[in-house]
């Protein structure tokens, strides 16, 4: 531990890295009922914490070295920690990416100077090339992790959270992918403040640390999610295992949702998005403090490690971040098909926000719905909803923990229904308030049969409906005075292409 003090204290990170801020997040500090705080590492030169171990690791290369040039393999941030410290160094880099990185990350390290090489379809691919590669040229790697001058870079993080918050903290929250951020924090932390706890956050499906504290030794995962990119690392370093080991005092694993609800909770408090890796110590944060901590009244920090982010993954996230809050159940719904039942079940939820409902006619004795509930307390509100339908006779299932449902099957809700006569479709927008489904379903209490329903609550202040109805031509009149009273702004999409493609059945 001397040995990584003095090489901490020191490090050159701040030739090129900036001491970033330690925001409060006074929202979640409410809802949470404890002081959290932010360390933002997303504001660094290359929005995240990479910069500090690689630049720390490639100023200390002799001349010899620096004249050769350094190679690294990654396809993400440490990359651009790498290009970006060569290009402050006036040295040469070599970054291997596989070839499927998207085109943005590509072109990010492109214009720190380094050199791209796009090789395999996998990092370990990419990863065993950039080795023959330094072997090759004699070029210097430099690790992402598991290297002492990466990690006494890292570990700068906790120097300043130290400095600028002197009261009591709880714990600092630290996520894992290969442990180089995790070991110089815990080392920092544990040499000076012990009593501090240092808790490490992974993903369960790439939680490669903690199966190998379980185990005792390394371990390699059979295989990863890819969700929080940043950390699907297979195998903890060997380095930064040793020190987690010894230095960690828990790893707490969370699930896709939990951390899509940390992103919004970032967002929320303080207008940054972070990526998923970068929200990953705050999900962790959150479901330390919901078990209840240890009450001593100290903060909780946690670190935004990154928001190195494909701007078309907000919509994934978006989609899951209530659910990982436990502010919306998701079920699967069978009701009688037949005019007015829609009605009853709305009126079954009662004053709860409907935040999703997707039908398509299939069958003419059951209607089979996917739907979506805003809840305001969670597990509770949620299990006592269900009680409550099963008791009016609704045969429901809880779908809000199913990952094919929520991934892929909303969506697939629909097709071609056969039988359907006098189908007319429409566009509408509901304002974003309770009672505006209901004010539609009385409105069309007549005999005219609902045999298609889609609405997603989106978060704007008005809902997007598509609605298929059965009218006879002979009550179309009636139908379109109905329209008119309800107010609602409405197009007749019952000529559009893409209905009749997909949606028009008995043809």
């Amino acid at each position: 531990m001397q040995d990584y003090i003095r090489r901490i204290l020191t490090s050159r990170v701040y030739d090129v890295a900036v001491e970033t801020a330690l925001d409060p997040l006074p929202r979640l500090s409410e809802r949470l009922g404890r002081d959290v705080l932010l360390k933002r590492e997303d504001l660094q030169p290359v929005f995240s914490f990479k910069i500090r171990g690689a630049y720390n690791k490639m100023a200390g290369l002799g001349p010899e070295a620096r004249a050769k040039g350094v190679i690294c393999a990654s396809a993400g941030n440490h990359a651009q920690g790498v290009a970006l410290s060569a290009q402050a160094l006036g040295t040469k880099a070599i970054v291997v990416m596989p070839r499927t990185t998207p085109a943005i990350k590509v072109q990010a390290v492109k214009r720190r100077g380094a050199r791209v090489v796009l090789f395999g379809d996998s990092f370990d691919e990419a990863a065993a090339h950039a080795r023959q590669l330094e072997a090759e040229k004699g070029l210097t790697f430099i690790h992402p992790y598991d290297d002492s001058e990466v990690i006494a870079g890292q570990a700068t993080v906790a120097l300043e959270i130290l400095r600028r918050h002197t009261d009591p903290i709880e714990a600092i929250f630290v996520q894992i992918g290969g442990g180089g951020l995790a070991a110089g924090i815990a080392t920092w932390v544990k040499f000076l403040r012990p009593e501090i706890k240092v808790i490490g956050v992974e993903p369960d499906d790439a939680a490669s640390m903690k199966a190998a504290i379980e185990a005792g030794e390394r371990v390699v995962l059979d295989q990863v999610g890819l969700f929080a990119d940043g950390v699907a690392v297979r195998q903890a370093g060997v380095e930064t295992f040793r020190i987690c080991r010894e230095l960690l005092d828990e790893i707490i694993t969370v699930d896709t949702d939990e951390i899509c609800a940390a992103v919004k909770d970032v967002f929320d408090d303080t207008r940054a998005i972070a990526e998923p890796a970068g929200a990953l110590g705050l999900a962790g944060l959150k479901r330390y403090a919901a078990r209840g901590g240890s009450q001593s009244g100290g903060a909780l920090v946690a670190i935004n490690s990154g928001a190195n982010m494909n701007f078309d993954r907000l919509r994934h996230i978006a989609e899951r971040a209530e659910i990982g809050e436990k502010r919306e159940a998701l079920f699967a719904v069978t009701i009688p098909e037949k005019p007015g039942s829609y009605r009853r079940f709305i009126q079954a939820l009662g004053r709860r926000s409907v935040t999703e409902f997707n039908y398509r006619y299939s069958d003419p004795g059951t209607a089979r719905i996917f739907l979506g509930v805003e809840l305001a307390e969670g597990a509770a509100e949620k299990a006592a909803l269900l009680e409550t339908l099963r008791e009016q006779g609704y045969a429901i299932v809880d779908m809000s923990d199913n990952e094919m449902a929520k991934v892929h099957v909303r969506y697939m809700v629909g097709g071609r229904a056969a039988g359907l006569s006098d189908e007319r479709v429409y566009r509408f927008q509901f304002p974003e308030r309770p009672g505006a489904l209901m004010k539609f379903l009385n409105d069309m209490a007549h005999d005219w049969n609902i045999s298609m329903f889609h609405y997603r609550n989106h978060g704007a202040d008005f809902g997007r409906v598509l609605a298929g109805i059965q009218v006879p031509a002979a009550e179309t009149g009636l139908f379109q005075r109905t329209l008119d009273r309800l107010g609602y702004p409405y197009w007749d999409e019952t000529d559009n292409p893409a209905y009749r493609f997909f949606l028009l059945g008995g043809e």
